[in-house]
């Protein structure tokens, strides 16, 4: 069986959101690209405002599609804070991740909330979102288009803007690889995952805003690759 790389996207994505990174991945792992309802495949279901209804969504979609082989989840921006919740969900059935691997995000702070976007008007709201980056002009200068593209963002944003520090106490059993763009405000922070695994932690900075993913396919591709590898390595090593 092919080993299995479970992908959560960010803010407004859907499970077309990581098509870039497909052809960098070794042939022997299984592409999964998981998406939250309202969106791509799941147009026709409601949106999810509440994020432990978006945990439990990721988590039972994951758990349906897992085969027994080796995984790894991997989630950039807000899939990186669900992924944490999910990887934990997952844990307690003693299905334990390869790697987590969480980009765009430092992780949840105590000490730093997440400011609050969803409720904003439209004007401000999109002055927020376009800050981002990562989001096509087309989208920002099209009424209709951006009206529609900001129902979805602002019911992700709500997810993880209303409910925040749920996720100070988990503790995961998987290895954490981080990711952040040299660019992004809180990259000085990328550390701070390092408290949420009693496992390996690896920390990257690369070039680039909030969506540096984009521009790194190949690295990032290598980095998955990589995970697989390290914990092939260790089994083999401990098995002699």
């Amino acid at each position: 069986m092919n080993k299995q790389l479970f992908l959560l996207h960010f803010a407004g994505g859907n499970k077309y959101s990581y098509n870039f990174l497909q052809k960098t991945i070794a042939s022997d792992i299984e592409f999964i690209p998981i998406e939250l309802p309202g969106r791509g495949e799941r147009f026709n279901e409601s949106l999810i405002t509440d994020k432990k209804e978006a945990i439990n969504d990721l988590f039972l979609q994951i758990k349906s599609k897992r085969n027994g082989s080796p995984f790894i989840i991997l989630g950039h921006s807000m899939g990186a804070l669900l992924g944490l919740s999910v990887t934990r969900l997952l844990e307690e059935g003693n299905d334990i991740p390869e790697f987590l691997i969480v980009s765009g995000n430092p992780g949840p702070m105590e000490d730093h909330k997440i400011p609050i976007r969803y409720n904003l008007d439209d004007n401000s709201f999109k002055e927020k979102i376009s800050e981002m980056g990562g989001i096509p002009v087309e989208i920002l200068e099209n009424q209709d288009a951006f009206a529609f593209f900001a129902k979805i963002m602002r019911a992700d944003f709500e997810c993880i803007e209303k409910e925040q520090g749920i996720e100070n106490d988990i503790v995961i059993k998987a290895p954490i690889y981080t990711m952040m763009g040299s660019a992004e405000s809180l990259n000085t922070k990328i550390e701070n995952w390092r408290r949420f695994t009693d496992s390996q932690f690896y920390h990257l900075i690369l070039p680039g805003n909030h969506f540096f993913i984009h521009h790194h396919s190949n690295e990032i591709g290598k980095i998955i690759n990589y995970c697989f590898k390290i914990k092939e390595s260790n089994y083999v090593k401990n098995k002699n």
